[in-house]
């Protein structure tokens, strides 16, 4: 379902803006229409109340929780079931953060990532994105959304931005708060700028050099890493919120000194955040993760030389929970262990 279709209905009910913002904004902030000082069955038009509990049901209907896999770091990655029984994943992250998936699959086919691996799938609707929201602050508070989990965003734009804007506007998720990551697609460039909400931005860049990008992700845009640093510098100037650049860190690949002195080149006096992740292993892949303590010099040889560097572990290392692995492994048959949350 896409948040205009839930739109066009209440307005066919007799809805104003005023009410559609009542009902979508109960509903991505998980709490009963009762709520605050006007209650729903006082404020809104007779047919609108009348609709409201099939509505409710059909909302909540959208997806349903399969299994829940907390991670000593305090996460907990969820393995997420759709209506027409496709999966998806999304991650409870430290500090009140959730990383959502936009796409059933992806088309990108990075190299050392597992979702790309059986190309894309389908999209996941407006209303499918908020839900995986909806979802999680039902578990926990949630006051960051991270679109970094399935998919490439900037390949269902369209749906990305409608629940970007319903979340900045009716979620009570701060702009900068809601992360909108790309391989880098000139599309997304041209429609960022454009959002009454407009998200920070972080770009996959994993390489300076642009052969081995072509490598590493084979169907992304033919950018150079340089010119999607150009991209990204554009975007943080005019928004104010400094570019995430991520880094999976890799051993042996992406890990040399002349890659140093090119994120040097191409970094420093930029508005902007590496974030280096090592590599979380995935079986049958080739590519290896260098221990924290290498991970850890490499970082501080970069900030030294003035770009500023975060090192960051992606979350739910001990339950395996990679992108994309649980739904492989659902997949499969193997053993999923459901965790009861209520």
């Amino acid at each position: 379902m896409q948040i205009e279709t839930i739109r066009q209905r209440l307005r066919a009910l007799g809805a104003k803006p005023l009410h559609e913002q009542r009902v979508l904004r109960d509903w991505i902030q998980a709490q009963p229409h009762d709520q605050g000082r006007r209650r729903a069955e006082d404020f809104l038009p007779l047919p609108v109340r009348g609709a409201l509990p099939a509505l409710d049901i059909e909302l909540q209907a959208m997806l349903k929780l399969l299994s829940t896999h907390p991670g000593a770091d305090g996460s907990a990655r969820l393995l997420v079931g759709l209506h027409d029984g496709q999966t998806v994943e999304s991650v409870l992250l430290p500090r009140d953060g959730l990383c959502v998936s936009s796409q059933v699959g992806c088309a990108v086919g990075c190299q050392f990532c597992m979702t790309g691996r059986d190309g894309l799938i389908r999209q996941v609707s407006s209303g499918e994105i908020v839900a995986q929201v909806v979802l999680a602050r039902t578990l926990r508070p949630v006051k960051k959304v991270v679109f970094m989990g399935m998919g490439e965003p900037a390949h269902n734009l369209a749906n990305v931005m409608e629940a970007i804007e319903l979340l900045g506007t009716e979620g009570n998720i701060g702009h900068k708060n809601l992360v909108f990551s790309t391989v880098g697609d000139p599309r997304a460039f041209e429609r960022l700028p454009q959002g009454r909400v407009k998200p920070a931005l972080a770009l996959s860049l994993h390489t300076t050099k642009p052969d081995l990008r072509e490598q590493l992700l084979p169907r992304a845009p033919k950018l150079t890493p340089r010119e999607l640093v150009e991209f990204g510098e554009s975007y943080a100037r005019l928004t104010g919120y400094p570019v995430q650049y991520q880094w999976t860190l890799m051993e042996g690949v992406n890990d040399g000194d002349d890659e140093l002195d090119g994120i040097v080149e191409l970094l420093k006096g930029k508005y902007a955040v590496l974030n280096m992740i090592p590599y979380n292993t995935i079986d049958d892949l080739p590519f290896k993760r260098p221990s924290w303590e290498q991970a850890r010099a490499i970082a501080t040889r970069l900030h030294e030389r003035g770009v500023l560097t975060k090192l960051r572990d992606s979350a739910g290392q001990d339950v395996e929970g990679g992108c994309g692995q649980l739904r492989a492994r659902a997949a499969k048959g193997k053993k999923v262990i459901e965790i009861r949350t209520a």
